[in-house]
């Protein structure tokens, strides 16, 4: 079995250890020993781990960006897109979010990363802001806002109660309303 991973196995492993160990985890020897198998099948799949932290980044933004907008967009005819969206980010643990920022601080690959998944996120927000009727400088400047406490709630690691979090949801909901 351990002689069969694929390359996805090596980045959800990875993506796993990035979110609980940091970036600097994200080597060959000790995710082949987490995952039973030698460094010879990690570099079946990645020529070096620069390819590797490559490839992180761009799964990464795949799964907190990504998905999460395609989850959005499919319950769109059933939900309000924005209240889903705040319910399903401020819902979650961050540490994987908190972890590639980490990252950023200190390399460029992975800050240019978090400037295009900020940039993603952000565009995103607003466009659900402006088919709400909102004029444009009005939805930046909340998208703005709402993306800040976003990033706060991120940074901070805590998970809110579900009752604060249903407080919280609404007040930002009030807050970007028409």
């Amino acid at each position: 079995m351990a002689d069969q991973l694929s390359a996805s196995d090596w980045l959800d492993q990875g993506i796993r250890t990035l979110a609980q160990d940091g970036f600097t985890a994200l080597k060959a020897e000790p995710l082949a020993k987490a995952m039973g198998v030698s460094r010879g099948s990690f570099y079946w799949h990645f020529a070096d781990v620069e390819a590797f932290h490559a490839e992180i980044l761009k799964y990464w933004r795949e799964i907190a960006a990504e998905r999460i907008i395609d989850d959005v967009e499919a319950a769109a005819g059933k939900h309000n897109a924005l209240e889903f969206l705040l319910h399903r980010v401020f819902g979650e643990r961050l540490a994987l979010e908190n972890a590639v920022r980490r990252w950023a601080v200190v390399d460029p690959a992975a800050r240019a990363a978090v400037r295009a998944i900020d940039k993603r996120r952000l565009a995103y927000v607003e466009r659900l802001l402006l088919d709400t009727g909102i004029s444009r400088d009005t939805a930046r400047a909340r998208a703005q806002i709402l993306y800040w406490a976003y990033l706060g709630f991120a940074l901070s690691d805590r998970p809110l109660p579900q009752a604060r979090q249903q407080a919280v949801v609404a007040e930002m909901l009030r807050l970007a309303s028409p």
